[in-house]
């Protein structure tokens, strides 16, 4: 039942009589299609997400009995999700438990658009519930593990020679990287920078997080060194070279033409970073969000402050991280006391 977000779902054919016949699959299709739309109108979601919703969307209207049965009541939503939570069945593997609730999610949200337009006469929604959310635990980097990835990303002063394209390429990561952590930063955010938004002299940055949120942090001294070496070269040759012009609404980190920086491109810079320094656990960009929090905390910072920092929308979210420092506590604990 594939589909594009924008355009809606394919067309009926016609009856005997000529005219398009309207089958309990149709109202399925034209009730996704209109969900679809108001979460591109209303909602204003970004069209990756408009994607993942109409793929998910798809997939449980191309499950058996879906066509028949889609309004009727939760029964089918709920066979629907308990067969997609079964993995490791040949070749369908189900969902992991954080793409089965997102599924679940989309599923009632679009039950909920249903009956809230008329479109379905059964309130479904308040009748499906979301799978547990997992607390995993998020993966974090000690201070000194920080510290080898940070010079192994590169950014060395240069020698007094002409500097090559590559040097400039790796004061940039540095830069980034310094960054990131510095100021806890997702990578989308540090990436839709403009250079405006940095404050420089007052040691600040302006972000723009999810829904377009916006909340002011602070950069450290370091961070603020490597960004203002990047910022004098080689960010104005590129911008020269790419013929783009300087000063408000342009990227803070550009490419050696002259473009906004890709996500792709964060996350090459920190494994490469990362198998540099030699870490062998796995890092990403947002490694370096959770370590700022993590060594914020253990080093004795309010909770209420790091959510801010942060930009969560609810202290729970925050409070996970003292779960990590709970058992960095442990650890150093059992090393250290004779008695542990």
């Amino acid at each position: 039942m594939g589909r594009n977000p924008a355009t809606g779902g394919p067309g009926n054919g016609p009856g005997l009589t000529g005219h398009p016949v309207s089958t309990p699959r149709d109202a399925f299709s034209t009730a996704i299609d209109a969900y679809l739309s108001f979460l591109r109108i209303e909602r204003g979601l970004a069209d990756a997400t408009l994607r993942a919703y109409a793929s998910d969307l798809d997939d449980f209207a191309a499950s058996r009995g879906a066509a028949a049965a889609w309004a009727d009541g939760p029964d089918l939503a709920r066979r629907y999700l308990a067969a997609r939570a079964r993995r490791g069945a040949g070749a369908d593997a189900g969902l992991a438990p954080a793409s089965l609730r997102r599924r679940a999610a989309c599923i009632r949200g679009f039950y909920k658009f249903a009956f809230g337009d008329g479109l379905i006469t059964v309130d479904i929604a308040s009748r499906l519930d979301l799978p547990r959310q997992q607390r995993l635990l998020p993966d974090t980097l000690t201070v000194d593990e920080v510290e080898r990835l940070l010079e192994a990303s590169g950014g060395a002063p240069g020698t007094g020679h002409r500097p090559a394209t590559s040097d400039g390429r790796r004061l940039r990561d540095r830069a980034l990287l310094e960054l990131l952590y510095a100021s806890g930063l997702r990578v989308s955010e540090a990436l839709g920078l403009d250079v405006e938004h940095l404050l420089v002299d007052a040691g600040l940055v302006r972000v723009f997080g999810k829904g377009g949120k916006e909340r002011v942090v602070p950069v450290g001294e370091v961070a603020l060194a490597w960004l203002s070496r990047y910022l004098s070269w080689p960010r104005p040759a590129w911008l020269t070279a790419g013929d783009r012009p300087d000063g408000a609404g342009t990227p803070l980190f550009i490419t050696s033409r002259g473009s906004r920086m890709l996500r792709t491109q964060a996350w090459s810079i920190v494994k490469e970073a990362a198998a540099a320094a030699g870490i062998d656990a796995p890092v990403s960009p947002h490694t370096l969000r959770h370590s700022f929090a993590t060594h914020l905390l253990e080093g004795g910072a309010d909770l209420r402050v790091v959510q801010e920092l942060l930009g969560h929308a609810t202290i729970a979210t925050t409070q996970l991280y003292t779960h990590v420092t709970g058992e960095r506590v442990r650890e150093v604990y059992a090393r250290a006391h004779p008695r542990a």
